[in-house]
């Protein structure tokens, strides 16, 4: 069944089944949480469940509809194989296709809007049961195209149907906020998150750090606990720590310059140094008869723990990324036991 494989989001997914099962099915959904939870997930289940031949309000998931709902066509763009449903999302469509002479590579452009909604949405669906449009990070809809979303949501044709994906609810414009119905999905549960990776076939010494960085999202952790990303990120944290060790300031200069990783990247690397840092100070009182030395240990690793938070909060107020290492690994060299 399409809602069956959706895992830790049972608020979420019995909203919509109620929905369903009461043919109250809102015509404009906006799906709010943190990215890697299933939201989209559940934008198809929806999807297969609006447009299914079969009868079931809940959608059968095997009948030609449902399979053609959740099927991706090959190459760009990776489109539903159903006439009636529909992506929108930023850089999803080539340039040509939504009359433009570049990729939309920082927004959803007004041009797919009208391309892909308006230019559908006010004709009946192809195949009479239902249109879907899944809007994919709608907080990245240009102001241009929020506008012109407006007036489909407000007086949207029978049967047509928006599902607005989202991380950043707080971004979208408040004339599409109050259109749209919210369903919230929460971050998911660490065995949850462990189950996902172990199906996937990661080894289980990365998991750890990978469900502690991923802050409950299962696309977040398997990307974190990639092979090259891992020992990646065990080479940062090593580096930073050899630096703040060295006798003198030259490797912690070298190492800072060195730093050219966009932002992101590097609050993830400095997210990993606190886990292991973490780690460190947890492993010092562990036995439950530390010592003078063992809490001296833990001590300094929790101060600098506290130094880590900080450079990643400067990296957040838009600090430069060489600056913030320069700075962090001097802070690091001035706390000792």
């Amino acid at each position: 069944m399409p809602f069956s494989h959706i895992l830790g989001q049972d608020t979420a997914v019995g909203t919509l089944v109620r929905a369903l099962q009461t043919g109250r099915v809102h015509h404009a959904y906006r799906f709010e949480g943190p990215p890697g939870v299933g939201k989209e997930l559940a934008a198809v289940a929806l999807s297969q469940a609006l447009v299914c031949t079969a009868g079931d309000p809940l959608g059968c998931g095997r009948c030609d509809a449902c399979r053609r709902a959740a099927a991706r066509s090959a190459g760009r763009p990776a489109s539903p194989l159903h006439p009636d449903v529909a992506i929108v999302a930023k850089n999803f469509y080539p340039a040509a296709v939504i009359g433009r002479n570049r990729d939309e590579l920082t927004e959803i452009s007004v041009d797919q809007v009208r391309a892909i909604v308006l230019a559908h949405a006010a004709y009946p669906p192809h195949e009479g049961r239902a249109r879907v449009f899944i809007v994919r990070d709608a907080e990245d809809l240009s102001v241009g195209a929020a506008n012109a979303f407006l007036k489909t949501l407000e007086e949207p044709r029978p049967g047509t149907h928006f599902i607005l994906l989202t991380s950043r609810g707080d971004r979208l414009l408040n004339t599409i906020r109050s259109r749209t119905l919210p369903v919230r999905f929460a971050p998911l549960s660490e065995p949850i998150v462990r189950g996902v990776l172990r199906a996937r076939g990661v080894p289980e010494e990365r998991h750890d750090l990978a469900v502690e960085l991923a802050a409950g999202s299962a696309s977040a952790a398997l990307e974190l606990a990639d092979e090259e990303q891992t020992a990646s990120r065990d080479a940062f944290v090593k580096s930073v720590l050899a630096a703040a060790a060295a006798r003198d300031l030259g490797p912690a200069v070298a190492f800072a310059e060195s730093v050219d990783r966009d932002k992101g990247a590097l609050k993830d690397d400095l997210r990993a140094l606190n886990a292991a840092l973490a780690r460190e100070a947890r492993a010092a009182v562990s036995s439950g008869a530390a010592g003078a030395a063992d809490l001296r240990r833990a001590s300094v690793s929790a101060k600098r723990y506290a130094a880590v938070s900080r450079a990643v909060a400067h990296l957040e107020r838009n600090a430069s990324p060489s600056l913030a290492m320069a700075s962090l690994i001097a802070e690091l060299r001035g706390i000792t036991g």
